[in-house]
């Protein structure tokens, strides 16, 4: 309970199933109100400022617009006195968000998937955080935080790589590239490969497009690998790496490339 009335909690996850489930586990709490739910990132950002909800369970891999980009949005508004951020626990598949996750004062990370009594577990932190520091104050601090975190660039700079029953840190900048294999991708560092367990699209939204180019569907590339560009059939463009891998430039991201290196394809 929050100064004598119910959490209000909005469910944020692109997948149906997901959503019920997190509804039902907060039904059986008599504290809890359940003020919506939501399925992608844009409706997430309408909802909260809408409800204005003391906590929100957001899943962190959506089509177009993030976890983490919904609290960037909330967050990039004009600043108001009585403005708050509500408690985020983050959902996810993957594991290699926790990090970024708590970066930004998340209360918990739920990896899918979970159990009741860890559900719970998450839901008790949240109870406890919201008990113990006024709404006003935390708002403001996680505000701050995730300002930091804009700040320093919330573009990824290492990924959590499992290979052989190990999990190591991989540093973005030595990635040579990038190819999609099937729902996941393959990640291209000298003469090693490591599969990672993250869609295409994801990790290309989380990467800095300073260094990371798509230059076909399947295809990313570090630009600083680039030796040479050579003309190919239908105006795409071979692409040579310094290591003498050869990738295909399609047409449609032609003009990307000519921009990020300021030069006419």
């Amino acid at each position: 309970m929050i100064e004598g009335r119910r959490i209000r909690a909005l469910v944020v996850d692109d997948e149906p199933l997901a959503r019920r489930r997190i509804r039902r586990l907060l039904e059986r709490d008599p504290e809890i109100e359940t003020v919506g739910d939501c399925g992608d990132g844009s409706a997430a950002v309408a909802a909260i400022a809408e409800h204005a909800p003391d906590l929100v369970f957001l899943d962190v891999q959506m089509p177009e617009i993030d976890g983490f980009a919904v609290l960037e949005r909330l967050s990039a508004g004009p600043a108001r006195p009585s403005r708050k951020l509500p408690l985020v626990v983050f959902v996810t598949a993957y594991d290699q968000y926790a990090l970024r996750a708590f970066e930004v004062s998340a209360v918990d990370y739920l990896l899918k998937p979970f159990d009741r009594r860890r559900f719970e577990k998450a839901l008790q932190r949240a109870k406890a955080r919201l008990a113990a520091e006024a709404g006003e104050g935390l708002g403001q601090r996680t505000l701050a935080l995730l300002e930091e975190l804009r700040a320093r660039g919330s573009h990824l700079d290492r990924l959590v790589v499992k290979a052989g029953g190990r999990a190591f840190f991989l540093k973005t900048d030595e990635i040579d590239w990038i190819e999609a294999e099937g729902k996941y991708v393959r990640l291209h560092v000298g003469r090693e490969s490591h599969l990672l367990r993250e869609p295409i699209g994801t990790l290309e939204a989380q990467l800095d497009p300073r260094r990371f180019l798509r230059i076909h569907r399947s295809t990313i590339v570090n630009i600083d690998r680039i030796r040479e560009l050579q003309p190919w059939f239908h105006n795409e463009y071979r692409v040579l790496l310094r290591d003498g891998t050869e990738l295909m430039l399609s047409r449609g991201c032609r003009k990307k490339l000519a921009e990020l290196l300021r030069v006419p394809l």
